[in-house]
């Protein structure tokens, strides 16, 4: 590292009692890196089902037509609405959910609206 003059080392280990662990690097103000494992889970019923479990960072966006599918899958149709994160509502995954006739709930993409900043300034 010195002679390369790098301050990086891909898959390294954080923990001698669990190596498999890895950080994971999120920027936020509070935490900027994390520890552990990355879930993507849905809830149906009551039900919570595990679709990707991964000691990787990965894009949770990507996942959410293949979580839509395996849901087809068990119980026959498409949901009636998806209720999701702002990382989800992607204008990719806004476009596949309506041409499904799927309601896909959260955040808005973009800027508030100037109406909606003026209320939430009071």
């Amino acid at each position: 590292m010195w002679s390369e003059k790098k301050r990086r080392v891909d898959q390294r280990i954080v923990s001698l009692s669990q190596p498999h662990v890895r950080p994971i690097v999120r920027g936020k103000a509070r935490k900027p890196t994390e520890f552990g494992a990355k879930l993507s889970v849905s809830c149906v019923n009551h039900y919570v089902f595990l679709h990707r479990l991964s000691w990787e960072n990965f894009n949770e966006s990507q996942a959410l037509k293949a979580q839509v599918k395996n849901c087809k899958e068990i119980y026959g149709c498409y949901p009636e609405s998806v209720h999701v994160d702002k990382i989800y509502r992607t204008r990719e995954n806004l476009a596949w959910c309506k041409e499904r006739g799927i309601r896909l709930t959260g955040l808005y993409l973009g800027r508030p609206l100037k109406n909606r900043r003026t209320e939430l300034k009071k």
